[in-house]
């Protein structure tokens, strides 16, 4: 039975955190507070015999409470007020106790974090035990439009803290060994705060970028250091921090992509000269491999105007802009909030958190105006030479997919078709078609013409309607098999299909609607299909590998083999259902396969053994798959 003895006032906002300690013989509270404040408690045994003195010294008001079975009395106390922080203190905790000699000890130490984005460690003063906040122990993140941290944690022995912040990030910092008040930032791990809706490897296979509705767009590489063997991944940059949700991107060539949010623009990046630098000293990839011959005029870095959305870049010369102290000209308000955040830096390790945001940005160098609604998704041919987009649509009018040309930027075609947005656009390994799928259920297939002087010319191949469809629902995703002769679709109505045959020596002119028909037989995958990716290798029996992923975040592995002219029953083979504990927690958005065979940051021996698999989901995550193609 809960028996209410006692109410402690003294905090002017609401309480964010308490957290007891024992120490000896005595009880410690800590309680933080909105008031910006953090007060430590103490609650000891009141010993009946000692009458009260009735002397004038001053004392702190002790409250006295009684349990009514033991009948013991106890004091509470205020033992101090912690005053340091310069907004709401969101969490307070002990350092962990540890047993030493056979008893439990308690540190008298203490950790707050706060909406200041500081994290401070509190220990009493040696000589006067008066708490003090410890000398030089105010660790936090600095720039970038943050909010503060939210929690924070010693490590068991107490030679690190580890701090979260209101955006998803994690910071890490240890103490020095040589010097107990020195803390040093470390690499920690980090991802999206919200649903990751695309992901892609680079054409050489050696990171990925991921786009996300937490407004972000990320890369992981893997990180190779000098003394260890294991290969671990890490956010390496952040070239795009956003005031949109993003929702898609495609690779033009090596550092290039161009990416598409909630919003009517699509935008192109590449990356700077400082992220290639960083980029080779901690993938372990030389610059000669990284760099082409233009090197020279890139930009060092990028950074976002006050009250702007695009990444502007940064020159050389742009980062020496300091005005003489003894000039006026400081008053100025442009001279006091510097346009340029952006520092260069020379990484060895993973960034942490506060270089993220502002230093790893990559320069935009294009905007592609034509769409009349939000841009769904977005696709870039092998060549690197045409990119199709298609945006949000509920009119045949706004569902047209526009193809820009990569070199002039300038929009190329317009293809007009679906009634519905289309979800996903694939051209074909070998450029000579584009896939579209769409929210009408159907898809259409674009074959490229002889290219006139502005580009190539598409034109509509063969689709699905009304009598032909075989899905019943949306059609979320697509792909193609790496000889280009069949592609891949898969819907809501748990279907998944291979159509075909696309060699342009079977179509002829004319019969092309009747030519591409369901090479396979209907594939039940058990819930609904959001993703589907077919690897860029084949099994080595000669197999098709397919990646199939759920709606309920499960992800299926299946081969499949073309069989005589008419689809027979044994085609497709279950090669392994990711269990739950690998697999997406919420949808699957997206599957992407490396391009080729081995596994990324390995220099392994035995590459044709290892398949790379990418997916991202609705459950924050992005996950890297190790596939064995000769178990499969």
């Amino acid at each position: 039975q809960f028996q209410k003895t006692l109410i402690l006032p003294g905090h002017e906002d609401w309480i964010r955190g308490v957290e007891w300690a024992v120490y000896g013989e005595d009880l410690f509270l800590a309680s933080c507070a909105q008031d910006c404040l953090i007060r430590i408690w103490k609650v000891c045994t009141k010993s009946k015999q000692l009458p009260e003195t009735e002397d004038d010294s001053i004392k702190l008001k002790e409250n006295v409470f009684t349990v009514k079975d033991a009948d013991t009395s106890y004091a509470v106390s205020l033992e101090s007020v912690l005053a340091g922080h310069e907004n709401w203190v969101y969490a307070v905790h002990w350092q962990p106790s540890f047993s030493k000699d056979g008893s439990m000890r308690q540190p008298m130490r203490i950790l707050s974090a706060s909406m200041d984005k500081t994290v401070i460690i509190w220990e009493p003063d040696k000589e006067s035990g008066v708490w003090l906040e410890q000398a030089s122990v105010r660790v936090g993140e600095v720039g970038g439009n943050t909010l503060g941290f939210f929690d924070c944690q010693f490590s068991p022995d107490g030679s690190m803290i580890i701090a979260h912040a209101f955006h998803g990030a994690l910071h890490l910092w240890k103490e020095a060994t040589a010097n107990k008040k020195e803390w040093t930032p470390e690499v920690v791990i980090s991802g999206h705060f919200n649903s990751v809706e695309d992901v892609k490897w680079d054409p050489e296979g050696e990171f990925i970028i991921s786009v996300g509705s937490d407004q972000t767009t990320r890369l992981f590489a893997p990180w190779k250091r000098k003394e260890e063997t294991e290969v671990t991944w890490h956010e390496i940059a952040r070239p795009q921090v956003h005031g949109y949700d993003l929702r898609c991107l495609a690779m033009i060539g090596r550092f290039e992509f161009v990416s598409g949010a909630d919003e009517k623009v699509l935008r192109v990046f590449r990356a700077p000269k400082n992220f290639i630098e960083n980029f080779s000293n901690i993938t372990g990839i030389p610059m000669e491999k990284l760099c082409s011959h233009q090197s020279s005029d890139l930009p060092e870095g990028a950074t976002v105007p006050a009250l702007g959305l695009s990444n502007k870049a940064v020159f050389e010369g742009d980062m020496a802009v300091q005005p003489d102290e003894d000039e006026e000209s400081f008053n100025t308000i442009s001279n006091q909030y510097p346009e340029i955040y952006f520092q260069p830096l020379i990484l060895t390790e993973p960034p942490p958190e506060d270089h993220l945001l502002q230093n790893t940005l990559w320069p935009e160098i294009q905007k592609l105006y034509g769409h009349g609604y939000e841009i769904f998704c977005v696709a870039c041919n092998s060549s690197n030479t045409v990119i199709a987009s298609a945006c949000k649509a509920s009119k045949k009018e706004h569902a047209a997919i526009i193809l820009w040309s990569t070199t002039s930027w300038k929009k190329l075609q317009s293809l007009s078709f679906h009634n519905l947005t289309v979800t996903q656009l694939a051209f074909s390994p070998d450029d000579s078609f584009l896939l579209a799928v769409s929210r009408d259920r159907n898809w259409s297939l674009w074959r490229k013409q002889d290219s006139s002087e502005s580009g190539p010319v598409f034109t509509c191949c063969a689709y699905t309607d009304k009598n032909t469809a075989v899905h019943s629902r949306i059609i979320w995703s697509c792909d193609w098999t790496p000889d280009s002769k069949y592609f891949i679709t898969g819907s809501r109505d748990k279907k998944v299909i291979i159509w075909g045959r696309c060699d342009l020596s079977v179509i002829t002119e004319g019969n092309e609607l009747d030519s591409i028909k369901p090479c396979s037989t209907v594939l039940d995958a058990g819930d609904s299909v959001t993703a589907v990716g077919i690897s860029h290798v084949l099994t080595p029996d000669g197999r098709y590998i397919v990646a199939v992923g759920l709606e309920n975040g499960k992800i299926i592995l299946y081969t499949w083999k073309q069989s005589g002219k008419e689809p027979a029953l044994a085609d497709w083979t279950t090669s392994v259902e990711i269990d739950n504990s690998q697999s997406h927690a919420l949808a699957v958005k997206r599957l992407c396969w490396r391009h080729h065979a081995g596994r990324a940051g390995h220099n392994d021996e035995n590459s044709s053994k290892w398949l790379q698999l990418a997916s991202c989901g609705a459950d924050h995550c992005v996950k890297i798959f190790n596939v064995d193609r000769f178990a499969l």
